[in-house]
C-alpha cells in the first residue's frame, strides 16, 4: 500500500513539473528587428541578431510565465556600415555607454484574438519603460535531429524612440524630419528546452 501511494505521489509530482520547463532563447535562431521611417517617404529596417534569454513557460497556466531577454546593441545591423557606426553613437544608442537593452516580463495575460499580452520592463541606452509585447505563439514543441525540444514566438510592439533617449534628428528643407520617432519591433525568437 506504501509502495502504491508513493508510486501516484511520484506520478503526481512528474506530471506538475512537466506544466512549467526553462527554455533558452537561441541565439543562432532569433532576431530582434526593426522599422523606422526614413525623410517620412521609406522604411529603414534593421536587426539585433545578437538576441539571449531565457523564457519560463508554464503549460498549465499561461499567465504564470515569464521572459527575460538581452541584445547586444554592438551586433546592429541595417545593411549599411556607415549608418551602423551612427547608431552606435551616443547620437543613437551610445554603445560606449550601453551595451545591452533588455526585456523582463512582470505580467502575462491572453487576448481575446488567442495570442498573449506580455507586459514588463523594456530599457534602452539605461531608460526603463513599460511595454507591452503582442505575442503569437508558442508553438507547440518539436524533436530537432538532435534530440532538443523547441519552440518558436513571435513578438510585436511598437516604442517612441524619445521616451528612452534616442532622439537625434534632423530637419529637412520642408521642415519635415529626416528619422521618425515611431519604431515597430518584432522579435522572431526560437527556444530550447533546458535539460
Amino acid at each position: 500500500m506504501k509502495r502504491l501511494i508513493l508510486s501516484i505521489i511520484a506520478v503526481f509530482t512528474i506530471g506538475s513539473a512537466a506544466q512549467a520547463a526553462e527554455w533558452n532563447i537561441d541565439t543562432y535562431h532569433t532576431n530582434a528587428l526593426f522599422s523606422i521611417r526614413h525623410l517620412m517617404v521609406s522604411d529603414v529596417q534593421g536587426m539585433f541578431p545578437e538576441v539571449r534569454g531565457v523564457v519560463n513557460f508554464d503549460e498549465k497556466d499561461i499567465t504564470k510565465s515569464s521572459v527575460k531577454v538581452e541584445i547586444d546593441v554592438a551586433s546592429v545591423n541595417t545593411g549599411v556600415a556607415q549608418r551602423d557606426s551612427h547608431l552606435k553613437t551616443a547620437d543613437f544608442f551610445d554603445l560606449a555607454k550601453y551595451s545591452k537593452m533588455t526585456f523582463v516580463s512582470k505580467k502575462v495575460s491572453k487576448n481575446s484574438d488567442g495570442t498573449l499580452a506580455v507586459t514588463g520592463d523594456l530599457t534602452i541606452r539605461g531608460v526603463t519603460k513599460e511595454a507591452v509585447l503582442k505575442v503569437e505563439g508558442p508553438t507547440e514543441a518539436v524533436t530537432d535531429p538532435w534530440g532538443n525540444k523547441r519552440r518558436g514566438a513571435k513578438a510585436y510592439t511598437v516604442i517612441n524612440r524619445n521616451d528612452f533617449g534616442v532622439s537625434w534628428n534632423g530637419l529637412m528643407d520642408n521642415g519635415g524630419l529626416q528619422v521618425g520617432n515611431e519604431v515597430k519591433i518584432t522579435i522572431d525568437m526560437e527556444m530550447t528546452e533546458k535539460k
